[in-house]
Formats: structure tokens, C-alpha cells, sequence
């Protein structure tokens, strides 16, 4: 059974840097595809970056494009998001999902984690 935990969330100044951690302790995602959403206050469930299950294809939103950096560690059965250059509006709740379809939706996805907190200040 998927079983997702996130860490690596906190507290950051603006132009700084965090390190987003997802396992699957059920170790059954080697072959889905993951990704990273995120939520503020007041605000819908947004996409942020999504890896396929080898690691050929990757997707960013815009507003992290260039910023964000997602991969998948060995195992398989993880996958990181390193968040340089941090804005005010990248504070969120950072959800990790996964999936066995490539999508960008929310709707779309079968699994997600608890959700670690990221706060980014000015």
C-alpha cells in the first residue's frame, strides 16, 4: 500500500533555499509517477512539478520554472524538489503525490502525502 511522508519543510527567508524529501514507505511507486503540489491559505490545490517513474519526463509550472528542481532518488521510491530563490509566494503547504498516469491535475492523483508546511518570509 502507498504510504507517502514529505519532509524537509520550514522557515526560509526570501532568496533562500529548501529541500522537500518524499518517501513512499510501502516501497510500491518504483513504476508511478510523482510529483509535488502545493496549497496557501485561501487558495486552490496548485501544480507544482511532476517526475515520470524513470525520470525522462519532467513538468514545472511556470511560476517555479527555473527556481525548482525535482528528481527521483535511486530507490524509486522517492523523489525530491530543491527550491532555490524563494519567494514570499511560494509559501504554502507542499503536498508529494503519486500516480500510475502522467498528469498536472490534482483530480488525477490516487495517492498524497501529509503535506509539510514551507513558509518563505520578505
Amino acid at each position: 500500500q502507498v504510504h507517502l511522508v514529505e519532509s524537509g519543510g520550514g522557515l526560509v527567508q526570501a532568496g533562500g533555499s529548501l529541500r522537500l524529501s518524499c518517501a513512499d514507505t510501502g516501497r510500491t511507486v518504483n513504476n508511478y509517477n510523482m510529483g509535488w503540489f502545493r496549497q496557501a491559505p485561501g487558495k486552490e490545490r496548485e501544480f507544482v512539478a511532476a517526475v515520470s517513474w524513470n525520470g525522462g519526463l519532467i513538468n514545472y509550472a511556470d511560476s517555479v520554472q527555473r527556481r525548482f528542481t525535482i528528481s527521483r532518488g535511486n530507490a524509486k521510491n522517492t523523489v525530491y524538489l530543491q527550491m532555490d530563490n524563494l519567494k514570499p509566494e511560494d509559501t504554502a503547504v507542499y503536498f508529494c503525490v503519486a500516480n500510475d498516469r502522467w498528469s498536472i491535475m490534482a483530480s488525477r492523483y490516487d495517492y498524497w502525502g501529509q503535506g509539510t508546511q514551507v513558509t518563505v518570509s520578505s
